[in-house]
Order: structure tokens, then C-alpha cells, then sequence
């Protein structure tokens, strides 16, 4: 098949060399030159925009950061609007509000492209190894055109629906878990650290007790590694936390253990690391309580 990919960064690249693995001529564009460089390393090729990388394709996905990307990808100038075929797919695989992406869907409906709303969880190591579990809800129609494309990159498709929305309505559900999750786990890290115990020990014995995560042990590592390279930016949950909480709000619906998790990432933000990786949570604490969290240290 032939495909359009907008948004190549640390997901988006591995999950565009899977496809291209699995024998789909994928044409990729980023605004990063780097990503789109990488991209043709593994086989595809680099557009030299949305639009470009969108002419004569089957499908296009979008795995950009927000919507406000997706807008600009999709209609903007140079955006896939101007050259993406009638009929052609669009695998909208962004977190956004429920809202947006009935918006989107809506929009695209009226000038014939149908849309799946499929974002999805895992990580940048799953996105490599063709684990991640989409969330994901639209037409029959749709569905059907995605399966040759999920196919190479997921563990699991939950079908939530034929409504455009449902599939963010489950991310925006399921990023609660993974931010409170990893808040957590940066908050007892840190206390025990800060209570004289070793920050790897800590790491094992949670890990193979009651209290296991997949975010601590999928995050824990680089933590006490102090390795803040962003397989995914802290940004990430300011950003998604804050749809839920926004959501919650319109629905009169409490979230305290959403709304304290969310104070931390935006306490680590503040304090200049929106953009490294997610474990740099922990530095929140570090700057409260005057220690370091790292292994042996």
C-alpha cells in the first residue's frame, strides 16, 4: 500500500520502519530534518512536506504532538488536504480531546476521507518491536482499510466503536494510569532514596512485589540511570493529563489522583524539563528535597 506518514519522531519513526518492513511504500514527513533523514535511511521517503508526502497515497497516518499539529498538518498551508486522493484513510493516531477528534472526523468525512481515531500505548521500544495496543473506534469502512497497516505495528486493536472519539475517549482514560503510575513511582523512588535506600534496590523489590508497574519498569531504569534522552517528552502528560482533567471538569466528574499528578509534571516542567524524557519527573522532587536520585549514588 502506499502511504503517507506526518509526524516521525520517537514513535513515528519506529512505527514507519515497521510498516516500510512489512513492504508499504511509505512517504514521511517531520519538521525535524533528522527525522525525515531517518526515515529514508530505513527505506522510505522523505517528503519535502505534508502535501507532498501525501500525493497519490492510500492512507495517510498522523502521529504528530497535539491537534493543534494535526490542523496545521491537515489544512495548513502544504498540508495533506491539498493533495491526499478522495477515499484515501486517515489513521488519526494523536491524543486529543474526544471533541477534537469527532472535529477532525467530521471534517475529513466531508471531503470523502474517512477517519479511525487510534491512538495508542506502549512506548517508543514496543512502537519498534510492533507491540503497541490501539485504542480505536470509526466505520466498518475503516477498519477494514486499517487492518494491513496496524497489522505490522500492534499487539492488540481494541475496537471501541463506530464513533470517532471513543478511541480518544479510552487514551484520554488510560493516560490517567500511566501519568498517576509513573508520578508515583517517581514520588517513592525519591522518598526512599531520600530515607537511605538504594534506588536499584528500591527498583527490583517494587518490581517484583505488589506494587509492580509497567511504567516503573518500563521508566524505573532510566530513572536512576539518569538517562533523560525523551523516548518520550514530560511534556507528554502536562498535555494529556490536562485533556483529562479539562474533561472531567465539563463532566462534573472528580480526578484528584489525575489532577496531583498532574501538579508534578507541571512542577518538573517549570522547572526546564518539558522536553526531556518522562522519567525526569523525579527531578521535581530532587529540586524539593535537595537529593539525586541515581543508582549506587
Amino acid at each position: 500500500m502506499k502511504l503517507a506518514f506526518i509526524g516521525l519522531g520517537a514513535m513515528g519513526r519506529s512505527m514507519s520502519a515497521r510498516l516500510i518492513g512489512a513492504g508499504h511504500a511509505v512517504s514521511g514527513y517531520d519538521v525535524v530534518p533528522e527525522a525525515c533523514a531517518a526515515l529514508a535511511k530505513a527505506g522510505g521517503r522523505a517528503a519535502a512536506n505534508a502535501a507532498d508526502a501525501c500525493r497519490g497515497a492510500d492512507a495517510l497516518i498522523v502521529m504528530v504532538f497535539n491537534a493543534e499539529q494535526v490542523e496545521a498538518a491537515l489544512f495548513g498551508p502544504n498540508g495533506a488536504a491539498e493533495t491526499l486522493p478522495k477515499g484515501a484513510l486517515v489513521i488519526m493516531s494523536v491524543t486529543m480531546t474526544p471533541a477534537q477528534s469527532r472535529s477532525f472526523a467530521a471534517r475529513l468525512a466531508a471531503k470523502e476521507w474517512p477517519m479511525l481515531d487510534a491512538p495508542m500505548s506502549g512506548g517508543s521500544q514496543a512502537a519498534a518491536e510492533g507491540q503497541l495496543s490501539f485504542m480505536a473506534s470509526g466505520s466498518d469502512e475503516a477498519f477494514a482499510k486499517a487492518e494491513p497497516l496496524l497489522a505490522p505495528m500492534a499487539k492488540r486493536v481494541y475496537r471501541l466503536g463506530a464513533e470517532c472519539g471513543l478511541g480518544s475517549t479510552m487514551k484520554m482514560v488510560h493516560q490517567i494510569a500511566a501519568g498517576a503510575n509513573l508520578a508515583v513511582a517517581a514520588e517513592l523512588t525519591a522518598f526512599g532514596t531520600r530515607m537511605g535506600l538504594d534506588p536499584g534496590v528500591i527498583l527490583d523489590v517494587v518490581n517484583n512485589a505488589a506494587g509492580r508497574s509497567f511504567m516503573y519498569e518500563m521508566v524505573g531504569p532510566r530513572m536512576i540511570a539518569r538517562d533523560f534522552a525523551p523516548r518520550g517528552p514530560l511534556e507528554i502528560f502536562v498535555k494529556d493529563l490536562g485533556i483529562a482533567l479539562e474533561a472531567g471538569k465539563a463532566a462534573r466528574f472528580p480526578l484528584p489522583m489525575a489532577a496531583a499528578a498532574h501538579q508534578l509534571y507541571l512542577a518538573a516542567a517549570a522547572n526546564g524539563h518539558g522536553a526531556e524524557d518522562v522519567g525526569a519527573v523525579v527531578k521535581a522532587y530532587e529540586a524539593m528535597s535537595g537529593i539525586v536520585v541515581k543508582r549506587g549514588g
